[in-house]
């Protein structure tokens, strides 16, 4: 046994490694044949991580173009893939008469939105939590924010010296193996549970399509590490599977983290 177990998890990750699967060692494989329970990531993990922009509403005194042009110009200094989604969306309308403004003192806040300053104006982009800690009421467009949101979409807030200048949706559609993955864990005995920052209806339209019933929603990047360990104050031996560096926390703090990606060619 001293000599046939180590040459067999040496076989077996190598095996995994010319499939694409790179495991640490033997002692992540022993964790991993306890775990009971498994945390996904929402975007880029259960979804594809592409978003694109599905809906442009102003608020009164503002076209979509002007709408699009605010944010675009905020959001071309930001990695985060919503950002990307509605920068993108600004340049392949520029012959609607969408402009994309240079921007000063750009701030990005992890998990809730950016602000910056375009002009004189200061322009404030993101989750309706983070423009509100702005000062700004978002009252006037509730109606059209909730039928977005039950639908599936993320509404991104977009507001103009402290007032709504309207909402940006955009949807990121589930991954085709998502369901089946989800099954296949749960007929293993694993309780699957869905981990996002996205507010809960979004995140709960999401979940059914995957098959998910528990979901910890609207969490910030930093708190997801915390929301595994209380899952572990459960009794729960856990595994966290995302694919970006704001799941680091969450992963490590896990019993076993799992990181997915893309080939790069």
């Amino acid at each position: 046994m001293g000599l046939a177990t180590p040459t067999a998890v040496m076989v077996g990750t190598g095996l995994g490694a010319e499939n694409g699967i790179l495991i640490k060692g033997g002692e992540s494989l022993e964790r991993a044949y306890h775990l009971d329970t498994i945390v996904f990531d929402k975007t880029g993990t259960i979804t594809k991580g592409e978003p694109d922009v599905t809906d442009i509403l102003a608020a009164p005194g503002y076209s979509e173009a002007d709408l699009l042009g605010l944010a675009a110009s905020v959001e071309g200094l930001s990695e985060h893939p919503l950002a990307k989604a509605i920068t993108k969306r600004a340049l392949d309308e520029k012959t609607l008469g969408t402009s994309v403004d240079t921007v000063l003192d750009f701030e990005s806040v992890s998990g809730l939105g950016s602000r910056g300053r375009v002009g004189e104006s200061k322009i404030v982009i993101g989750s309706r939590k983070f423009i509100e800690s702005e000062g700004v009421n978002a009252d006037i467009m509730n109606e059209s924010a909730a039928i977005l949101e039950k639908s599936g979409k993320t509404c991104v807030f977009v507001a103009k010296d402290g007032k709504l200048a309207g909402i940006i949706a955009l949807a990121d559609t589930i991954r085709p193996s998502a369901p089946r993955a989800v099954s296949l864990l749960k007929n293993m005995g694993l309780e699957v549970v869905m981990l996002t920052g996205d507010r809960r209806e979004t995140a709960e339209t999401i979940a059914r399509q995957a098959g998910i019933e528990r979901v910890l929603a609207e969490v910030l990047p930093g708190d997801k590490a915390g929301e595994i360990r209380r899952l572990q104050l459960e009794g729960r031996v856990t595994a966290m599977v995302g694919d970006g560096i704001n799941d680091a926390p969450a992963l490590a703090a896990s019993d076993v983290g799992m990181q997915s990606g893309r080939a790069r060619t």
